[in-house]
């Protein structure tokens, strides 16, 4: 039986880190292995506050073992991380993913580099950013940062898409092999957009920006998950992302339909399946006087397949 590894937070009530992670890369026909970096009793953003505990780092490292005792982590098709609660537990999670490779040479590691939120109430341990940037993100495959992060990344400002363009250009040459920005907001106020790159590609995706009182808590965490699905199912990354954001966006229409502030994955579900709405990919291409070339991806369908054209 092949699985997913999820390393991530995870909450009682609600969908944030693996609350929100796992149920759709299950919906989408995957067996998941959860790990929980946290248990709390809800997101943090809630002005109540909330209870839980962080886990000591020896509970991912005991957990690994075990797996690894009943011959399971070659089975791991990829390993995934959100938010961490400690820089030891950046450092287990380090030697997680290197036993995970090392059973199974071909399993991908996407790394959601969480680098804290004031914004949201999301604080991370101090040096947690530090391992993160210069231990994780350099040694995973995927990674899926968000503007911030991906700056923090390599090194520079990002205040425009030419420079996210040039940006995950860079990060492709720090290790990476592909880059998928979660939520780039310097491109536009009215559209939600991100944009991913491997190899010589580089796609903007866009849907309509959904307003909300207070900001979703998780919708990272659904991106990471449901990207990683798409990969593992054979699409390709442009299919894949394309089918990520189409997903994403039915699960927040509905959840503004439903007037809910806790992401409706549940009530959703079909969208991780067969999303109701299609938005174009564009494909961004650098000029030689560093301007981006704009242009709708052309697409063909195979069996009900999304395949690049």
């Amino acid at each position: 039986m092949q699985g997913v590894l999820s390393i991530q937070s995870h909450v009682a009530f609600g969908h944030a880190g693996n609350s929100s992670a796992v149920f759709p890369m299950q919906r989408m026909g995957l067996e998941v292995w959860p790990i929980h970096t946290v248990q709390f009793s809800n997101h943090t953003q809630y002005p109540q506050g909330w209870k839980g505990n962080v886990f000591q780092p020896e509970h991912i490292t005991n957990i690994i073992k075990g797996l690894k005792d009943i011959d399971v982590l070659k089975q791991c098709r990829a390993l995934i991380t959100g938010y961490l609660g400690s820089p030891a537990q950046c450092h287990a999670v380090v030697d997680a993913v290197k036993q995970t490779k090392q059973a199974n040479l071909g399993a991908l590691y996407v790394c959601d580099p969480v680098m804290g939120s004031p914004k949201k109430g999301c604080i991370v341990a101090p040096g947690v950013a530090d391992v993160l940037l210069t231990q994780l993100m350099p040694m995973a495959d995927v990674i899926v940062p968000n503007q911030f992060e991906l700056a923090q990344f390599v090194g520079g400002e990002i205040d425009s898409l030419e420079d996210a363009v040039k940006a995950c250009k860079k990060a492709l040459t720090m290790g990476p092999k592909f880059v998928l920005v979660k939520h780039l907001h310097c491109v536009s106020s009215e559209k939600f957009s991100m944009l991913l790159a491997y190899g010589n590609q580089c796609y903007l995706a866009q849907r309509p920006q959904i307003n909300f009182d207070r900001d979703l808590v998780g919708v990272g965490d659904l991106i990471s998950s449901v990207f990683t699905a798409g990969l593992l199912k054979g699409w390709y990354p442009d299919a894949a992302f394309k089918h990520c954001n189409e997903a994403v966006y039915g699960v927040v229409k509905r959840t503004k339909q439903l007037n809910e502030w806790e992401i409706q994955s549940i009530a959703a579900q079909q969208e991780f399946v067969l999303p109701t709405e299609s938005f174009d990919l564009i494909t961004c291409e650098l000029s030689t006087n560093h301007k981006v070339k704009m242009a709708k991806k052309k697409w063909r369908y195979s069996d009900g397949h999304k395949c690049a054209g």
